[in-house]
C-alpha cells in the first residue's frame, strides 16, 4: 500500500475545527468566548457542509476519475467525516453542558418552555403575540405535495400534533423560527440577582396551543431540525448572461440546493423523523446528525453579554505610534512606509486615509479592491463622497466571495447610484488581492500612494482578525499596483500587463513559480553547508507542489518553521528531515488571518506580506498579490512578531502528522501568549 504524501484537506480542516471547539473546553476562557467559540464551530461546520460535502458528493455523483486534489476516493473522505462529526458532536455536547453549569454558577439560567413562572408565562404569552405570531406560518407538511424547500439558514420546529383521546390521527407540521427577523434570545423578567434568558423557539413551543388547537388538538411536542444545502454556485457558460444575473440565478439555485446534512434533536419523535427523512429525499447514508435541544449554535457568537458582570477582556485598539497625533496620514505615508498590525493597531488609520483622499484637492483618483465589505462600511462612505468631490473612483467588487454574493450586488447598485465605477474581476477568477491605489498631484508631477494588506477592508473584522496592512507610496510598489488594477479594467486583453510586475508576486502568473525559486534557492544553499531558513505563515496550506518543494527542502537541511491556523495538508514529521520542521495553529481570541513569508536567502532575507494561501485556488485561480517589505524596521517588527508567534505556548497546538492538536507544553518556561505579548510588544512602540 502506498504511503500517503499529504493529509486529506477536509479531515485537516475538521482538525482545525476541532481546535476551534479546543477553546470552546478550555475553563481559562471567559465564559462569554467559551460560548462564542461554540458559535463560531457551529458556523464553520454549516459552511463545511454547504461547500466541501456538498461538493464531495456531487463527485460521487458524477463518478469516474475527477482531479480533485483528493488524498482518498470522495466516498472514502465522505466515510471518515462522518465519523469525525459524531465524535465531535458528542464532545460539543459535552462542553455546552459543562458550560450551561457554569451559567447558572453565575446565576444566568437559560430557561425553556416548561421552566417558566407565572409572571415569565404571561411576559412569553405577550410576547409571542405583539412579536412572534404575525412573524411564522406553520407548514402542515403532509398536506403538501411538493415538499417545501427548507432554508439551510434557518431552524424549524418540527412537531407532532395529537389528541389524548385519539380520536383523530396525528398530524406532522413545521414551523420556521424567524431568528433572522428577531433575536434568538430574549431576556425574561427574572428574581434579584438572576438573569434568564428563553430561546424564540421555546417561546414558540410554549405557544403551540394557540397556532394549532383550532385543528382540533390538544398535545402537542416539537423538536429542533435543521437542514444544510449545497451552496455552490455553478456559474454556466451563457455568454449572453451577464455576471450579475448569473449569480442572482445562482443564489435562487442554492436555496433550492440538494440537502446534504440533517441535524436533529435525538429526542425527536421516530415516526416523524423517518418521514422527514423520506421526504428531503436523504437516506440512512447521507449526514443524518443527532444532537442535543438546540441547533443553529452560529447564533450564539450574539449571546447577550449584558447578562454577565465580568464582560470580554478583549482590549481596545490603538493608533500606530507613527500616525499618533498626526494632522495628516497622507502626509506621513508619502514620506515612510506603515505597516499597520490589526486588530492591535486601529483600522481608522486606513479609513482616515481614504476620507484624506475623499476630500484633497489635489486628488485625482481612487481605486480599491472590495472583497468583503462591512455592512454599514465608512469606506464605501468615503468613497462615495470622494465621488461628489469630483474625484474618478473604482471599487472592483467581487461578486463571487462566497456567501457574501448578495451584499456585494447590493453594493454594486450603491457604488454605481453614487458615481463610482465598478469592476466586476475577472471571468473563472475570484479577485482576492487588498489594493489601494490613490493618484494625487503634487505641483506638476503625479504620485501614486495607498496600501497593500492581507486583509479584507473591512472595519469590523478588523477589529477581529490578525492581518498586516502596508501603507506606502514605495513607487516600485505602487507601479505594479496601478498595473493590476490596469489589468482588471479589461481582463480579457490586458492579462500580459501582469507579467510586468516586477516587484508584487503576482497571482496566477508569478507567485508560484518565484516562491518555488525562493524555497529552491534556500535547498542550494543548505546543500552547500550555509545557513538556509524559511518561515511562512498561512491560513491553509493544500498545494501539493509546494509541499513536495518543502519536504525536498527539510530533507536538505532548510529549517522550516510554520504558522497555519486552518488546513494544513503538510506531513510534518519525516525521519528524512535533516532538521525537525516546526509547525503549529493558533487559535485564540483574534482570528489568525495574516500570511507572511520569509526566506533566508544567503543572509539577504526576502520577506513578504500576502493575500494568498498555499493552496491551488489561491495560487492558480485567483488575482492575488504577496508584497515586498523593504524597511529595515518594518522587516524587524514582522521578524518579531512572528517569534512570539512561535514562541507560544499556551495557545499553540503542534502541527502533527496524526492530527493530535496537542498543546506545546510550556516544560516550566515563562508562558508565552502570543496575542497578548503581541499587544504588549506593540504598545510599548507608543513610549519609544
Amino acid at each position: 500500500m502506498q504511503k500517503r504524501k499529504t493529509i486529506a484537506r477536509d479531515i485537516s480542516w475538521l482538525s482545525f475545527n476541532s481546535r476551534v471547539l479546543q477553546e470552546a473546553a478550555d475553563d481559562t476562557v471567559p465564559l462569554i468566548e467559551r460560548i462564542k467559540f461554540l458559535g463560531i464551530f457551529s458556523n464553520n461546520l454549516d459552511e463545511f457542509f454547504r461547500v466541501r460535502v456538498a461538493t464531495l458528493k456531487r463527485m460521487i455523483e458524477v463518478g469516474g476519475k475527477i482531479n480533485m486534489h483528493l488524498e482518498a476516493s470522495p466516498g472514502k473522505i465522505l466515510t471518515e467525516i462522518q465519523g469525525k462529526l459524531i465524535q465531535q458532536q458528542k464532545e460539543f455536547d459535552i462542553i455546552w453542558t459543562e458550560i450551561l453549569k457554569e451559567l447558572k454558577k453565575q446565576k444566568i439560567f437559560l430557561i425553556n418552555d416548561v421552566q417558566l413562572n407565572k409572571t415569565q408565562q404571561k411576559f412569553v404569552t405577550d410576547y409571542f403575540d405583539e412579536e412572534v405570531r404575525g412573524n411564522i406560518v406553520p407548514l402542515m407538511i403532509e398536506s403538501i405535495q411538493a415538499f417545501p424547500n427548507l432554508s439551510d439558514k434557518s431552524i424549524y420546529l418540527a412537531c407532532t400534533l395529537s389528541r389524548k383521546d385519539k380520536s383523530i390521527a396525528d398530524k406532522f407540521a413545521l414551523v420556521s423560527v424567524p431568528a433572522r427577523r428577531l433575536p434568538r434570545f430574549i431576556i425574561l423578567p427574572s428574581a434579584q440577582n438572576e438573569k434568564n434568558i428563553i430561546l424564540l423557539e421555546d417561546i414558540i413551543r410554549f405557544c403551540l396551543p394557540q397556532i394549532f388547537s383550532f385543528f382540533g388538538y390538544d398535545e402537542f411536542s416539537a423538536h429542533i431540525i435543521k437542514v444544510t444545502r449545497d451552496a455552490e454556485i455553478d456559474i454556466d457558460s451563457d455568454v449572453s448572461t451577464s455576471l450579475i444575473q448569473k449569480i442572482e440565478k445562482g443564489i435562487t439555485n442554492r436555496k433550492k440546493g440538494k440537502p446534504v446534512r440533517l441535524v436533529y434533536d435525538r429526542e425527536i419523535d421516530g415516526a416523524l423523523l423517518t418521514y422527514l427523512v423520506k421526504r428531503l429525499g436523504l437516506s440512512q447514508k447521507d449526514n443524518l446528525i443527532p444532537g442535543g435541544r438546540i441547533h443553529n449554535f452560529k447564533d450564539f457568537m450574539g449571546f447577550p453579554e449584558s447578562v454577565f458582570e465580568k464582560k470580554s477582556s478583549r482590549k481596545k485598539p490603538f493608533v500606530h505610534p507613527a500616525l499618533k497625533n498626526v494632522t495628516s496620514v497622507t502626509d506621513v505615508i508619502l514620506k515612510k512606509d506603515v505597516l499597520l498590525n490589526q486588530p492591535y493597531h486601529s483600522f481608522d488609520s486606513v479609513i482616515d486615509l481614504v476620507r484624506e483622499a475623499a476630500i484633497d484637492p489635489d486628488v485625482v483618483s481612487i481605486k480599491i479592491t472590495c472583497y468583503r465589505l462591512a455592512n454599514r462600511s465608512k469606506i464605501v462612505n468615503a468613497l462615495t463622497n470622494a465621488v461628489r468631490n469630483g474625484k474618478q473612483v473604482t471599487a472592483v467588487l467581487e461578486l463571487r466571495a462566497r456567501f457574501d454574493e448578495e451584499a456585494n450586488i447590493e453594493w454594486k447598485k450603491e457604488f454605481e447610484e453614487a458615481g463610482v465605477q465598478v469592476l466586476l474581476g475577472v471571468p473563472d477568477m475570484k479577485v482576492h488581492s487588498k489594493l489601494c491605489l490613490i493618484k494625487k498631484k503634487i505641483k506638476n508631477r503625479i504620485v501614486h500612494y495607498g496600501f497593500v494588506s492581507t486583509g479584507n477592508i473591512n472595519e469590523k473584522t478588523a477589529k477581529l482578525y490578525s492581518d498586516h496592512t502596508l501603507l506606502t507610496a514605495n513607487k516600485n510598489i505602487m507601479d505594479d499596483v496601478h498595473r493590476i488594477f490596469h489589468f482588471l479594467e479589461q481582463p480579457k486583453t490586458r492579462m500580459h500587463v501582469l507579467d510586468e510586475c516586477k516587484t508584487l508576486l503576482v497571482s496566477p502568473v508569478s507567485m508560484r513559480s518565484t516562491i518555488n525559486t525562493l524555497i529552491t534557492k534556500e535547498i542550494k544553499h543548505a546543500k552547500e553547508g550555509k545557513a538556509a531558513s524559511i518561515i511562512i505563515k498561512l491560513n491553509s496550506i493544500s498545494d501539493e507542489l509546494l509541499i513536495d518543494k518543502l519536504y525536498e527542502a527539510a530533507k536538505a537541511g532548510v529549517e522550516i518553521k510554520m504558522v497555519i491556523r486552518g488546513i494544513s495538508c503538510m506531513l510534518t514529521e519525516n525521519k528524512k528531515f535533516k532538521a525537525p520542521v516546526q509547525a503549529i495553529s493558533i487559535i485564540d481570541e483574534y482570528l489568525e488571518h495574516a500570511r507572511v513569508m520569509i526566506f533566508h536567502n544567503n543572509g539577504k532575507e526576502r520577506i513578504y506580506i500576502s493575500s494568498a494561501d498555499w493552496m491551488v485556488r489561491n495560487l492558480d485561480h485567483r488575482i492575488e498579490a504577496a508584497c515586498p517589505i523593504y524597511v529595515k524596521e518594518i522587516q524587524q517588527e514582522l521578524k518579531d512578531i512572528l517569534q512570539i508567534q512561535l514562541s507560544d505556548n499556551v495557545k499553540a497546538r503542534i502541527l502533527d502528522n496524526n492530527l493530535t492538536n496537542q498543546y506545546i507544553n510550556p516544560r516550566n518556561k515563562k508562558k508565552v501568549r502570543s496575542q497578548v505579548e503581541i499587544y504588549n510588544y506593540l504598545f510599548r512602540k507608543l513610549s519609544t
